[in-house]
């Protein structure tokens, strides 16, 4: 016999006594399979009542797409409670992408032009969730005229739908212009909420419509400030805040960007902060300060309520602070720090989001003026923070110090303590940073060589850390024996010793290649810098050259027969490095005394005609700027001819022009520039680098940009410099893009950006086909 049809309610029940996913699978299927057949047999009575059950079996997430149909046929009953599932129906079973929803275009039609308030309200339900494009545009005049229905409930549903219209069909904007200035005036503040949400879709779509509604911004002002200074009603208070809806909408329309200063200040003054309904309202009037171009005392007013957030004992209201002051410290740089000892105790929060912000907002406060009191801050937070965070802090505090070190000990000293924290979470370049820097330091090179042969000694397991202090000892090797530094106590140590460390460092399991690599130079630095015996060197490097590593391996074997076949040019091959001069006034000299000499020898006088006969090929190197000069014949191959072929050496071919940049795309202050650079070396490369900038309001996040070239060009994409672009013109986004072109093809270049701007997606997909010849001929 088979078993009768369940009740919605103990079909609810079945399913939550079912013990294993097998047995709710079979009591679904025995249900829709009665269900099937109460559709087949068209039970008009009980068609609502298994469309129900359909729906939670739907809701489930088992599938429901038989039940399509039915909806159709309860929309259509003239019953209200066939109706209700029927709409219920509609919304959870039908989309835009089925064909079906169209269908009951007539039924809503219909609906609306009756006076049933209920039946209006769910007819305006689903046409506001699942309305497409055609039916937006079919309905629209049925929605109209329900805006001005006096019914409150209808006309609250009717401007919600409105809403939903403009954002399919913009070009609706002109049928809902008129009805809102009349909403305006309306006392019912649900009205006046959907009346705000509509006005800000329409100022959002449309130049004309926010034209068109700055008239009416006195009297938004006005109804902001009567929610504020006037008496709240029991009906619109919400934890003793009048309306905190309402008061958040009008502060977020973008028809407000002429607030007075007044109403602000009253909504911030007058506000109860020991709500949380209090705080939204006073969280969206700093948003409101924000986006508009307020003065700067507003401004000031925005911070400090965001300074008193982070005081709050809610964790969501810190992260909305935190977060808030990260966006502000590029544009009010000077208001955020005096919060700076607020958000330094952030960094103790135990959530880790929390932390992530405030290590944010404190590496985004760092300047010339406090970079020694927030670098002791930083540090003593890298040596306690979560290990998810320990690489951020890092590469923050390197970077910080990087910019602003007031001395170059401070900044070695710095980087040392960065390495022996956190060693293994710092960048890459950290290395090559340190030793161009203790490089270019001479007075610190005997207090650099101390302070990392005392670290190595401490601690081999911070791989950076091992490979600068090897590096900086095979280099100043013989300022560490000498033992005489003033910044430092005295350190005495031998030969044998210092040997002997660099070899616990070669026999370390935990030395990685490249560290070892960096041990086996020292090592032979030191036999040029040591006054000893060399034989304990040359064994360690003997014993390497059978070593399984091929990078290691090739090392030892060439210090090995630099030891056996070249040793009377050892001492001059491992000399010290010479000093590394990096953008600093030495540079710029050196660049002005050339510019100098060139100047000198274009003034020079020309030489007489004998003297230009005798040394024409000497002269010849450099490139003549008149095309009237005359080519001598050739030379006679005599002897003496012989020579002066010799000093005949072949002209160095002229720099290459610069590659001019190129604009390939701008979209609401969002622009993307190209410039190019092809290596003189190696013609066939092409560096491309990608400049993103924001110049308009709102910050650009989540930035990715793709490229694609044809396949006869190799493309290779390095990481951007971040995803996030803030507003206003802040720090751009850069991206290196590295294309091989051995054949000099055409270039041609397809990108793809995505991003997020103004709290919406955008993608563009486009080819660049007007790059300049220079980059690939």
């Amino acid at each position: 016999m088979v078993a009768p049809s369940l009740k919605l309610q103990d079909l609810i029940e079945e399913i939550r006594g079912a013990k294993t996913q097998a047995q709710e699978r079979e009591v679904i299927q025995k249900e829709c399979a009665h269900i099937r057949a109460s559709f087949r047999d068209g039970d008009p009575v009980h068609r609502h009542r298994q469309l129900a059950k359909l729906l939670y079996v739907h809701m489930l997430g088992y599938p429901a797409h038989f039940g399509q149909m039915e909806c159709l046929k309860l929309i259509a009953s003239s019953r209200f409670t066939d109706k209700r599932v029927g709409y219920l129906g509609a919304m959870l079973l039908l989309d835009e992408r089925h064909d079906a929803h169209l269908l009951i275009t007539n039924s809503i039609k219909n609906d609306l032009s009756q006076g049933i308030q209920p039946v209006q309200g769910l007819a305006l339900c689903t046409l506001s969730t699942m309305g497409s494009a055609e039916m937006c545009r079919d309905l629209a005049p049925e929605v109209e005229k329900l805006l001005l229905q006096p019914s409150p409930y209808v006309r609250k549903k009717a401007i919600l739908t409105a809403v939903h219209m403009i954002r399919k069909v913009p070009e609706l904007s002109s049928v809902f212009l008129p009805p809102c200035v009349h909403l305006l005036h309306e006392r019912h503040h649900g009205i006046l909420l959907g009346t705000i949400t509509l006005i800000t879709e329409l100022c959002e779509r449309s130049p004309a419509a926010l034209k068109h509604f700055r008239k009416v911004v006195p009297q938004l002002v006005q109804i902001l400030r009567t929610l504020v200074t006037t008496g709240y009603s029991t009906e619109h208070s919400i934890s003793g805040v009048s309306d905190p809806f309402l008061q958040v909408e009008g502060h977020s329309s973008k028809t407000m960007t002429n607030i007075s200063p007044l109403s602000s200040t009253q909504v911030a003054t007058n506000t109860d902060t020991s709500r949380n309904a209090g705080n939204a309202v006073l969280f969206e009037t700093v948003l409101t300060i924000m986006d508009i171009h307020s003065a700067a005392g507003l401004r000031v007013l925005a911070v400090n309520i965001l300074g008193r957030f982070l005081l709050n004992s809610d964790r969501n209201i810190r992260y909305v602070a935190l977060t808030s002051l990260l966006r502000l410290v590029q544009s009010d740089h000077s208001a955020v720090q005096r919060h700076r000892p607020t958000v330094v105790d952030c960094l103790q929060e135990t959530d880790a989001s929390l932390s992530r912000r405030a290590l944010e907002l404190s590496l985004a406060l760092v300047n010339s003026s406090n970079v020694r009191a927030m670098m002791q801050e930083l540090q003593a937070f890298l040596e306690s923070c979560p290990p998810d965070l320990r690489a951020d802090c890092a590469s923050g505090i390197l970077l910080a110090a990087e910019r602003f070190a007031p001395t170059k000990r401070w900044h070695i000293d710095t980087i040392l303590h960065v390495l022996t924290t956190a060693g293994t979470h710092v960048r890459d370049d950290a290395v090559a940073n340190l030793t161009q820097l203790i490089g270019g330091a001479q007075e610190l090179h005997a207090y650099s060589v101390r302070r990392l042969y005392n670290a190595l000694a401490e601690d081999i397991s911070q791989q950076p850390l091992v490979q600068v202090a090897a590096w900086c000892i095979g280099e100043y090797g013989d300022l560490l024996l000498e033992g005489n530094c003033e910044e430092i106590e005295p350190l005495q140590v031998d030969e044998e010793e210092v040997l002997a460390l660099l070899e616990k460092v070669l026999q370390s399991h935990m030395s990685l290649p490249a560290t070892r690599g960096y041990a086996l130079t020292a090592l032979m630095k030191l036999s040029t810098r040591l006054q000893g015996d060399n034989n304990r060197i040359r064994q360690v490097v003997s014993i390497y050259r059978s070593c399984l590593d091929v990078e290691l391996q090739q090392r030892a074997v060439e210090y090995d027969t630099l030891f056996r076949k070249y040793d009377h040019m050892r001492a001059a091959i491992l000399e010290k490095m010479p000093l590394v001069e990096r953008d600093g006034p030495q540079a710029d000299e050196e660049a002005k005394q050339s510019k100098e000499a060139a100047q000198l020898s274009e003034a020079a006088p020309a030489p007489t005609e004998s003297q230009a006969s005798q040394l024409l090929d000497l002269l010849d190197l450099l490139d003549r700027a008149s095309g009237d000069a005359q080519h001598p014949p050739p030379l006679d191959p005599s002897p003496g001819g012989a020579l002066v072929y010799l000093l005949d050496l072949p002209c160095a071919p002229p720099p290459p022009a610069p590659i001019p940049d190129l604009k390939v795309f701008e979209r609401e202050g969002v622009q993307l520039n190209l410039s190019f650079i092809r290596p003189p070396e190696n013609p066939a490369l092409l560096l491309i680098t990608i400049t993103a900038t924001n110049s308009s309001e709102g910050d650009v996040t989540n930035f990715i940009c793709q490229a694609a070239v044809p396949k006869s060009l190799q493309l290779q994409l390095q990481a951007p410099s971040g995803n996030t672009v803030p507003a206003r013109g802040g720090l751009p986004i850069t991206q290196l893009f590295r294309i091989l072109n051995p054949n000099k093809a055409p270039l041609r270049l397809k990108l793809r950006l995505t991003y997020n701007h103004f709290h919406q997606s955008v993608q563009e997909i486009f080819e660049v086909n007007n790059l300049p010849v220079e980059s690939w001929q």
